[in-house]
């Protein structure tokens, strides 16, 4: 049976609350689960206590039954220090998308053009 770590979620619309659960892989996301290891609350402010509670002993122990966190929940245990944090690394999300590109292009185009019309305007300025 293959254990995942995830996020259930509850809480009205527009008003998220997440468990967190220890579940069999192909139970449905907000289906039926095996424990509840803490909780989330994306609402409330990033530095708050409230925000995140685990229990640490009880995902130790899922983790070495051989449970799977899925990325939001190793990145919640990275922080907590239970798990080593990973590099990550996606150069192709930095980069600027095809629009970007071509307002970044017309812009420097732009720059460039007047300044080569700004010098005539002034030296028809001073003859006057």
């Amino acid at each position: 049976m293959a254990m995942k770590i995830r996020l259930a979620r509850g809480g009205s619309k527009k008003r998220p609350f997440y468990r967190v659960v220890a579940a069999d892989a192909r139970m449905p996301r907000d289906g039926r689960f095996i424990e509840k290891l803490g909780t989330y609350n994306p609402l409330l402010a990033k530095d708050s206590e409230e925000r995140v509670k685990l229990d640490l002993e009880r995902i130790q122990h899922w983790l070495d039954q051989g449970a799977q966190p899925t990325d939001r929940v190793s990145r919640m245990l990275e922080a907590a220090g239970v798990i080593p944090a990973k590099t990550r690394n996606n150069p192709i999300k930095a980069k600027p998308g095809k629009k970007a590109i071509e307002r970044a292009e017309e812009k420097a185009a732009k720059a460039a053009t007047p300044v080569e019309d700004e010098a005539p305007a002034e030296e028809a300025a001073a003859e006057e």
